[in-house]
C-alpha cells in the first residue's frame, strides 16, 4: 500500500530562493513498535483473495537446466510451453486438461508442477484523481531540479554529499519491476535504456501516458532511483544510472507469479546490476487458495512450490550479478510472528528487504525534525528486514493544515511523503515501503558505479551493511535491520 497526493497543489507562494535541507535530527530511535496511523490514512492492506489459475502452470525442475525436447514432452502431457528459463530450471505452460499437472510431474527431472498464482500487491491501491501540475516557473526556486529541496529522503541518506564524491551511478543498470511507466517523462526519458511488459491482461497499456486518472506507481519508483540531474523537477538517488523498466503488474497492482519470474529473469539476462521490486505478494501458509470461480482450494504444497519457483528465479538473477532489493510490505506487523502469510519477493532467496522511515511534520521544522522515525505502516521483523530507507508517512495529526516551504504550499502531512515523478510529466507525493526500496536500490547503484561496475551482489550487500546508520537497538534490530542506508558512507567505504 502507498498513500498519495499529487503536486497539482504545489503552488508558488514566496520567493525564497534555492535552499537545501540540512541539520535534521539523526538521533538513534528505539521504537516500541509502529505508531498508529491517523484516521484519514488507509487501514492495513486488504488481503484480497489469493487465486490459483486452473489452466496456467509453472514447471519446476530439480536442476537449473531444461530438456532440449521440453516442448514435445509437454505436448505429450497435453500442454503447451509458453516460456522456457533454461538457466533457472523453470518453464511455464498452459493446458485445458485438468490432469496436466499430474502428467507433467512425471516428466524426467521435474520437481513440481504448480498452478500459476494471481496476486494483488499491497503496494498498489486504486488510483486517485491526478491533474498535471502547473509550471513551477516564477516560484522563486532556482537552479537544477527545482523540487530537490522537497526531497527530504535524499537528505536523510546523504545522497547530495555522495554525489559530491563523483558517485552518481554512471555505468550501472537498474531494472525496476513495477506497473506502467511514463516513458516520455522529462526526468526519466534520457536514462531509460529499455522497457518491456509481461502483463497479458486486455487493455493494459505498457506506457502510463494513457492514464488520465490516479497515479503511476512505476513512474514514481523509477524517478526515486534515477531521475536525471537535468534542470527539471526532481532528481534520483543515482541520477546517472540507466533504467530498464519492466512491467510485471497491472496499473491496479494485479500480477501473476509467472509475470514476476519473467521480469526477474529478463532483467538478469539484460545485465541488470540492481533489480528493484516495490511490490508485495501474499502467499497463504495454510494453503487455502481460490480458483477463478471463487471456489476454495486447499493446497498447502502449492505455497511451497510457488516460493520454490520464485527462489529459483532470484537465485538465477543473483548468480548473474544482480543485487535484488524489494519492499518489506505495509501490513505494519512483525513478520517473524506472522504465521498466516509468506511475503514475496521479500522472503525469497537472495532478496534484500527494506522497511520504511518517515518524518512527522517535516514541512513545519525541516532543520530539526527526525527523518528516521519508523513509518507507521511498515512491516518489521527479523530476518525479513535487512535495511531501512526513506518511505515517507502521512500520520501528521492535522489533515487540513497547510505549510509553506521553499516557496510552495502543500498539506503538511503530504510533505512527510516521498516526492517523485508521475505520469503525464507530473510529480506526486507517495508513501510506502514501495518508496523505501528505490532509495536503497539507488544507493546500491552508487556503490556499483563507484567501484567500477559489475560487482558481486554479496559484496554490494556487505558495503550496505558496513555503511548503514545503526538506528534502534545496536546491531541488527527488527525495525531498521542493519540500519538505514547511507549513500555517502557507502561510496566512501574502503575496498
Amino acid at each position: 500500500m502507498w498513500y498519495h497526493t499529487s503536486t497539482r497543489r504545489i503552488i508558488p507562494a514566496l520567493c525564497l530562493g534555492l535552499l537545501f535541507v540540512a541539520g535534521c535530527s539523526k538521533d538513534p530511535v528505539s521504537p516500541e513498535g509502529p505508531e498508529a496511523s491517523p484516521v484519514y490514512q488507509d487501514s492495513k492492506p486488504k488481503k484480497k483473495d489469493v487465486q490459483l489459475l486452473s489452466k496456467h502452470y509453472i514447471v519446476i525442475y530439480s536442476g537449473d537446466g531444461l530438456p532440449s525436447d521440453l516442448a514435445n514432452q509437454t505436448k505429450r502431457a497435453k500442454g503447451k510451453v509458453t516460456a522456457e528459463f533454461k538457466g533457472a530450471g523453470l518453464a511455464t505452460a498452459t493446458s485445458d486438461d485438468p490432469d496436466f499437472a499430474a502428467q507433467a510431474a512425471k516428466m524426467p527431472g521435474v520437481q513440481a508442477v504448480v498452478n500459476d498464482f494471481v496476486f494483488y500487491s499491497d503496494e498498489v491501491q486504486p488510483a486517485r484523481p491526478f491533474v498535471k501540475p502547473a509550471s513551477h516557473a516564477g516560484s522563486g526556486v532556482r537552479g537544477n531540479n527545482p523540487f530537490l529541496p522537497l526531497q527530504w529522503g535524499l537528505t536523510a541518506i546523504q545522497a547530495p554529499a555522495a554525489w559530491n564524491t563523483g558517485a552518481r551511478g554512471e555505468g550501472v543498470i537498474v531494472a525496476d519491476l513495477d506497473t506502467g511507466y511514463d516513458l516520455t517523462h522529462p526526468d526519466l526519458q534520457d536514462n531509460i535504456i529499455g522497457s518491456t511488459s509481461f502483463v497479458t491482461l486486455p487493455g493494459e497499456s505498457y506506457d502510463a501516458q494513457h492514464r488520465t486518472y490516479g497515479t503511476s506507481h512505476g513512474t514514481h519508483t523509477a524517478g526515486t532511483i534515477a531521475a536525471a540531474d537535468n534542470n527539471e523537477g526532481v532528481i534520483g538517488v543515482a541520477p546517472k544510472a540507466k533504467l530498464l523498466l519492466v512491467k510485471v503488474m497491472s496499473d491496479a497492482g494485479e500480477g501473476q507469479l509467472s509475470w514476476l519470474i519473467n521480469g526477474i529473469i529478463y532483467a538478469a539476462d539484460h545485465n541488470a546490476d540492481v533489480i528493484n521490486m516495490s511490490l508485495t505478494a501474499l502467499l497463504p501458509r495454510n494453503g487455502k487458495f481460490r480458483d477463478e470461480n471463487g471456489k476454495t482450494i486447499n493446497n498447502s504444497k502449492a505455497t511451497k512450490d510457488l516460493l520454490s519457483a520464485l527462489n529459483k528465479a532470484t537465485s538465477y538473477a543473483r548468480k548473474r550479478g544482480a543485487t535484488i532489493i524489494a519492499s518489506a510490505g505495509n501490513d505494519g506487523i512483525d513478520t517473524s510472528q506472522d504465521h498466516n502469510w509468506v511475503r514475496m519477493p521479500a522472503d525469497a532467496s537472495g532478496v534484500i528487504a527494506i522497511s520504511a522511515t518517515g518524518p512527522m511534520g517535516w514541512g513545519k521544522a525541516p532543520e530539526t525534525c527526525n527523518l528516521d522515525r519508523f513509518a507507521s505502516y511498515s512491516n518489521y521483523g527479523t530476518p525479513t528486514v535487512a535495511f531501512a530507507a526513506p518511505g515517507g508517512d502521512s500520520r501528521y495529526p492535522d489533515f487540513y493544515e497547510i505549510t509553506t516551504l521553499f516557496g510552495y504550499y502543500q498539506p503538511t502531512y503530504a510533505m512527510d511523503m516521498v516526492l517523485s515523478t508521475d505520469h503525464h510529466g507530473g510529480y506526486s507525493w507517495l508513501a510506502g515501503t514501495s518508496m523505501a526500496a528505490p532509495h536503497a536500490s539507488g544507493v546500491a547503484a552508487l556503490i556499483i558505479g563507484k567501484n567500477g561496475g559489475q560487482m558481486d551482489p554479496a559484496r554490494v550487500e556487505a558495503i550496505l551493511r558496513a555503511s548503514a546508520d545503526d538506528l534502534g537497538k545496536p546491531g541488527r534490530d527488527p525495525y531498521y535491520g542493519f540500519g538505514r542506508v547511507n549513500a555517502l558512507r557507502a561510496v566512501t567505504q574502503k575496498k
